[in-house]
């Protein structure tokens, strides 16, 4: 896509609002089959494949961000608009959005020293939030 052109907008559609309301809930980083259950749960037929595509585009339209698990599955969560990162729990799901500037400076860096530009890049950080170590 060139700067000149723009993304549509996605259709409000009532299944788009429940996957978004149930996003605005969560504080951790959720699976398609998570978010489902939970709308399950509140009594909404909503399939899971329109799950997947709800989020694939809410994704893709910055309106949540999309991580990679360690075992390899797609995750979600709303975050704030800004540049960041995140600390994760991989115990509870926790999440936390950080800003390490020491690694956007190295990784400009490395970047120019390669020859590089227009870089992007993505890091998560999983550990064990201070609540699960204490019960563990």
């Amino acid at each position: 896509m060139t700067n000149t052109e723009s993304k549509t907008a996605p259709r409000r559609t009532r299944q788009r609002a429940a996957v978004s309301t149930v996003m605005a809930t969560l504080d951790e980083f959720r699976t398609a089959q998570e978010v489902h259950a939970k709308l399950r749960d509140a009594g909404d037929p909503i399939g899971l494949a329109t799950v997947y595509r709800t989020l694939a585009q809410m994704a893709e339209a910055g309106e949540v961000d999309c991580i990679r698990t360690p075992d390899g599955q797609s995750a979600y969560r709303r975050c704030s608009s800004g540049h960041h990162h995140h600390l994760i729990c991989r115990y509870c799901g926790r999440a936390v959005e950080i800003t390490p500037t020491s690694f956007e400076t190295w990784a400009n860096q490395v970047a120019a020293e390669n020859g590089f530009t227009q870089i992007d890049h993505e890091l998560e950080l999983y550990g064990r939030c201070a609540n699960c170590a204490l019960a563990r």
